[in-house]
């Protein structure tokens, strides 16, 4: 079976776990023997993509003229709509950006005859998108194929186009919604898009029910065509049984992931200074960017905090993994999570785990510890408790070893298999 994919990002181009759940879920498919022509938005080099066949946008060489781009607007009507939107951008980025008259004009739009598609983060990502979509109908007619698979919003256009050339089946995958990034102000232009691309989907894939809850309730989609599929985590340690030791003898509990409203990192912040109240023997490291890291910074200062509380900015790669095995905690109080592969990844360097419970990981993780968000007293308390008690941490670190073993990319790449045969009436 071969599958056309569009994705946003793929490794080592990563903004957040998009990325991460493409590279494990496509490995998994690779090795059941299904053939994949991923499409990104841009490729230049060093992208890891020896398990299939990786196209960049910007090197398909598709002819676009402005009566293309007309008819895909009326086709596409939310695309009508320009804007510097980027991926994760939140409702106060958006205001400042278009404060700053960052606009759009038809030029960006058409470009030149030929197709000079960037890819990429820019600020032209409404154009992006626009170019991109002419590109997945032109792949669409020059492939062979059974089955369109999309990545989250951005690349929602491009499979809807991809579908209405070739007639093939499409699969929308849901992995983070406008809900989860902005709450009850949603961005208008990027919810229309969602909404979309789930109406055009003969099946969508939701990564948790918290997910698929949210598509039924918020887009008005019959559950019986939303797939649940949770991610999995990669297990390997590049790291292998080097010994990492920590600069200092405290105790580390670690944040990592986008400092924006969805990840709750005021809840964090406000919970490491009750716990400090109660133990100075413990530091607190935030891993990432995002527009809520200025006032995270002056918080901690106001809280007085400054010789235990470190912000490490952006981390990739084996910092991510030298993070994770220095730390003694990890704590994901995300106020909105479609999945949240990060306590995975922590568990894997046997470090336990704190979670909200308005998260789609805690589908999976029966016997971990979790909390509502908002409860700062209760984190503060399990935190305490946790570092305290060395046979409460034992336990949770060998619960989160058992519950490893059954999550697993392969399994996933499973249930998404069957999605694709039941779509394509049973291709092989």
């Amino acid at each position: 079976m071969r599958i056309l994919m569009f994705g946003w990002e793929f490794p080592p181009y990563i903004s957040g776990g998009l990325g991460t759940a493409c590279l494990g879920l496509t490995k998994g498919l690779a090795k059941l023997g299904t053939d994949i022509l991923f499409v990104l938005p841009r490729l230049d080099s060093g992208e890891e993509g020896g398990h299939l066949t990786l196209k960049g946008a910007n090197r398909v060489r598709a002819k676009i003229g402005i009566r293309e781009i007309l008819e895909l607007r009326e086709r596409v009507s939310v695309l009508e709509v320009l804007s510097p939107l980027r991926p994760y951008l939140t409702e106060k980025e958006y205001r400042a950006i278009l404060e700053s008259n960052e606009l759009l004009s038809n030029e960006d739009i058409v470009g030149e005859v030929e197709n000079d598609f960037a890819g990429g983060y820019g600020g032209n990502l409404m154009a992006e998108i626009v170019r991109y979509s002419v590109v997945g109908a032109h792949l669409a007619a020059s492939e062979q194929f059974d089955v369109i698979h999309a990545h989250d919003w951005m690349t929602a256009p491009a499979g809807i186009e991809a579908k209405r050339v070739s007639g093939k089946p499409l699969v929308v995958h849901a992995h983070a919604l406008e809900f989860d990034r902005s709450g009850e102000h949603v961005n208008q232009q990027v919810y229309d898009i969602e909404r979309a691309g789930f109406e055009a989907a003969d099946r969508i894939i939701a990564v948790s029910h918290y997910t698929k809850d949210i598509i039924v309730k918020r887009y008005s989609i019959d559950p019986a065509k939303i797939s649940v599929v949770h991610n999995a985590v990669s297990q390997e340690r590049r790291l292998g049984q080097i010994r990492v030791t920590k600069p200092f003898k405290e105790k580390l509990v670690l944040f990592l992931g986008r400092i924006t409203f969805q990840k709750g990192p005021d809840y964090f912040v406000e919970a490491a200074a009750k716990v400090l109240e109660n133990n100075p023997h413990v530091r607190f490291a935030m891993a990432g960017t995002g527009d809520m890291f200025p006032r995270m910074v002056e918080r901690m200062a106001e809280l007085r905090m400054a010789d235990k509380f470190h912000f490490l900015g952006f981390v990739r790669g084996m910092d991510v993994e030298r993070i994770y095995a220095m730390s003694d905690l990890y704590v994901m109080p995300s106020v909105s999570e479609p999945f949240g592969i990060t306590p995975l990844e922590a568990m894997v360097f046997d470090v336990p785990a704190i979670v909200s419970k308005q998260s789609g990981v805690a589908e999976i993780l029966d016997e971990a510890v979790k909390i509502d968000f908002w409860d700062v007293d209760r984190l503060a308390f399990e935190i305490l408790d946790i570092l305290e008690d060395e046979k409460r941490a034992g336990q949770l670190t060998e619960r989160g070893r058992q519950t490893l073993k059954k999550i697993q990319w392969d399994r996933a790449a499973e249930k998404v298999l069957d999605v694709y045969r039941q779509l394509a009436g049973g291709a092989a």
